[in-house]
């Protein structure tokens, strides 16, 4: 009897390990079918910033080209809030299926240096797509201060140490940290405000309740050319086409200031790496047509499309480059 069931066991173990066999190449063919047809639904577009401002009309600007040629709607949702964290975790932890896209700025990689403990990890749990655009900030005033140049700014504050306040949105961002290093490479002391979005901020600024803030170039624009603000100085190295009567801070004042701040996207770890690759193509795709380098134009930000692999690269330059400014600044989480 042992000798007629061992036959029978093989034979039982084989057509069990067919079946499996032929189970994997099905949901092999199903996944491979399924990546075929991506996308068959919307793609959320997660932008951590309120609507309005800079980060969410270049998200926009790119989902509506995305949206025309992926044949599936890139909705964008605005999840503003807590130097970005708060869109951010939603991107971590969203599934990696390649139907959730996150932008991502620089605030990215400074809140690793800022925040002892974030609630994700700012590398292990992103999939790098491509950058968007580099965005130069401008220096904008009220008029109400009565000061025309950074220079005039610098001896205001030295005059009045600590009664000059500026805006920001929020404590560590970008706009907060490129003025904490104007202060340290002045020696200047100015109080800071500190906002949940451009928006909020803007509108204060032009209402005269604060004095000062580095903004988008786009956002300043219109209040710069109506009088109801005074550009004062850009943060990138050169003037810019946008503003060119408005001098640098580093040819102004500040000779080692050049601060740009940056749009990218990112999706969840796990996300397969075809869908990656897809939408980084895309983007290239989107941010190429000339009705958007055209709108780019007119917001004063320079398209700067890259692979999945050159940005990532980007982002651990920039992220040792941010965290020594931080450090530099002694800028700390409130």
């Amino acid at each position: 009897m042992t000798h007629e069931f061992r036959p029978r066991r093989a034979a039982t173990r084989w057509r069990n390990l067919m079946a499996w066999l032929g189970a994997v190449a099905c949901c092999t063919t199903l996944q491979v079918m399924a990546q075929g047809a991506y996308p068959s639904k919307p793609i959320r577009f997660i932008v951590p910033y309120p609507a309005g401002g800079g980060t969410d009309i270049v998200a926009r600007l790119v989902a509506q080209k995305m949206t025309q040629s992926m044949g599936q709607p890139v909705v964008v949702e605005n999840k503003p809030g807590a130097s970005t964290l708060i869109g951010t975790e939603m991107l971590a932890k969203a599934p990696p299926d390649g139907y959730t896209l996150g932008l991502i700025t620089d605030s990215h990689a400074i809140n690793p240096s800022f925040f002892a403990k974030l609630p994700y990890d700012s590398v292990k749990d992103f999939s790098p797509v491509s950058q968007l655009v580099f965005v130069p900030l401008v220096m904008v005033a009220h008029p109400s201060l009565n000061v025309k140049s950074l220079p005039e700014l610098i001896a205001a504050a030295k005059a009045r140490p600590g009664k000059i306040n500026y805006a920001s949105i929020g404590n560590g961002t970008p706009h907060n940290l490129s003025m904490e290093w104007v202060k340290s490479l002045a020696g200047i002391d100015m109080a800071h405000v500190p906002y949940k979005g451009v928006a909020p901020a803007l509108t204060d600024l032009v209402a005269g309740q604060v004095d000062l803030m580095f903004t988008g170039s786009s956002s300043a624009l219109p209040y710069v050319k109506s009088g109801k603000l005074v550009a004062l100085a850009v943060s990138s190295a050169k003037r810019l086409d946008s503003f060119p009567d408005t001098p640098s801070v580093a040819e102004a004042a500040l000779p080692e200031f050049d601060f740009m701040t940056w749009y990218g996207t990112a999706v969840p770890t796990g996300t397969p790496k075809e869908i990656t690759q897809r939408l980084s193509r895309e983007i290239a795709q989107a941010l190429a047509q000339p009705d958007v380098k055209e709108r780019l134009a007119t917001l004063g930000v320079v398209g700067a499309p890259s692979s999945p692999d050159e940005f990532a690269a980007f982002m651990r330059k920039e992220t040792a480059s941010l965290a020594r400014l931080v450090r530099l600044t002694g800028v700390k989480a409130e």
